[in-house]
Formats: structure tokens, C-alpha cells, sequence
């Protein structure tokens, strides 16, 4: 489990107000989404019963990265350093993070840093791409990049651990 705070800087109260807002924000908006659900089609190459995590790939900075495990009850999105330096990108930058993760083998973890890259999940007529924070953090794990909610939100997209989708 990974936990911590935002790591935006800002005073609790204005990261409460900011979310007050954006909450009034999203109720006026029109909803014209498709609507997502899961059947026993989704079901078709997984082994029943099961209590895997999901783990998926993804797309990041023009890498398929692979082992990409999706836990939307995180609150930050993870790219473990290890990842990081195997995609070689020339010239990036890292942001300073003064906040600390816990949950990594149960202490605290002290980032790296914070990078902005883009980020796509999906195919064909589902694929969609962001522009995505990613917390670097350096600790072992068998993961290259873990997903929180900020990334799903974003995305606007729903997974099942149940239907490894």
C-alpha cells in the first residue's frame, strides 16, 4: 500500500477549496460518454477463480513499458527510477517533492522527484492519451510504474481486477 499526500505544495486549505471547485465544475458538465461495463464476454482467457492483481501495458514517453500494475486506490502515480533510466530520455527533468510515500516495505520512501510525461492506455477506438505526473521513486519492485487514481481519473477509465481489464 502506498500512501502520502499531495504533493502539489499547496495548504490543505487550498487544495480543499480547489477540490470544492472542481467538483461544482464536473456537476454543471453534460455527460456524452460511453457507458462502461463489464460482462462474462470479459471474462474469456482468465483462470477462475483468482486473486491476481492488474497488471497491464502501457504507453509512456513512446515506450510500451510492460508490468504497469494498476491500483486506482492510490493517490499518486508511480515510475519506479529503475524504469526511468532504461528509457533513456535525454535531458529530463525531475520537479523537487518534499512529501514522503509510505507503504514501500512498510517506512517512509523520499522521492526523487516528480516527471510529466505522456502516458496512453487503450486500443483503437478506445485508446486515449494523457499528460500524466508520475512520482519517481527509488526502491526495488518487480512493477516498472504503478497506476493511481490520479491516472485513472484522468483517463476517465474503470479497471477489474475480477475481469483482469
Amino acid at each position: 500500500m502506498i500512501s502520502g499526500g499531495s504533493t502539489d505544495r499547496d495548504s490543505n486549505r487550498a487544495r480543499k477549496s480547489r477540490s470544492r471547485r472542481d467538483c461544482m465544475e464536473v456537476e454543471g458538465m453534460m455527460r456524452s460518454e460511453a457507458v462502461i461495463s463489464f460482462g462474462p464476454e470479459d471474462l474469456k482467457d482468465v483462470n477462475l477463480p483468482h486473486n491476481d492483481a492488474l497488471v497491464i501495458q502501457a504507453r509512456v514517453a513512446n515506450y510500451n513499458i510492460m508490468r504497469v500494475f494498476v491500483d486506482s486506490g492510490r493517490s499518486v502515480n508511480v515510475i519506479f527510477k529503475e524504469a526511468l533510466i532504461q528509457m533513456d530520455l535525454q535531458g529530463y527533468q525531475l520537479e523537487t517533492v518534499e512529501t514522503s510515500l509510505f507503504g514501500f516495505a512498510g517506512h517512509a520512501v523520499y522521492p526523487e522527484g516528480e516527471i510529466v510525461l505522456p502516458l496512453t492506455l487503450g486500443t483503437r477506438e478506445f485508446k486515449k492519451s494523457v499528460m500524466t505526473t508520475f512520482t519517481v521513486v527509488d526502491v526495488p519492485s518487480s512493477y516498472n510504474i504503478i497506476l493511481g487514481q490520479s491516472a485513472m481519473n484522468e483517463l476517465r477509465a474503470v479497471a477489474s481486477n475480477y475481469h483482469q481489464r
